[in-house]
């Protein structure tokens, strides 16, 4: 069977902490996977934060997720604390890729890789759109992206 990979990037932009919850916990006692999405999406969303940018921008301008992606490297545990290391790659006029590793914040264990491709969309054209400008610049001025 064909896998995925996930290449990582050569520099992360952004970190954060993230503690497995209880309800995170699947029947096979580690953490589920539709967890993690909620994990990497909050990683996300941290991120974003940090960089001063409000998600659904009041242009009614946001991003999607286009694809996703994820390595399973090891499994996590209720109580453990999660490390998720962001990267950017791959921008074009209308969005990015965000590449994420996922570790032991204790031990540095890798136990997942993902990858999400955004695209911007306007929800009032229901069409996709360019990077809000602001962003963009945000991005630039942290080097998370060039240009």
């Amino acid at each position: 069977m064909a896998r995925i990979k996930i290449p990582m990037p050569e520099k992360f932009v952004f970190s954060t902490e993230i503690p497995i919850r209880i309800g995170d916990i699947n029947y096979g006692n580690h953490l589920g996977h539709e967890s993690f999405i909620v994990i990497i999406a909050e990683a996300r969303t941290r991120f974003f934060q940090s960089l001063g940018h409000a998600q659904a921008g009041t242009d009614g301008v946001d991003h999607i997720i286009a694809d996703l992606g994820i390595m399973y490297l090891g499994q996590g545990y209720y109580g453990q604390t999660l490390r998720v290391d962001i990267a950017v790659t791959d921008s074009t006029d209308k969005g990015f890729d965000m590449v994420y590793e996922v570790t032991d914040a204790k031990t540095g264990l890798e136990l997942a890789r993902a990858k999400t491709g955004l695209v911007f969309y306007d929800y009032r054209q229901q069409k996709t759109t360019s990077v809000p400008q602001d962003l963009r610049e945000k991005l630039s001025k942290s080097k998370c992206i060039s240009g």
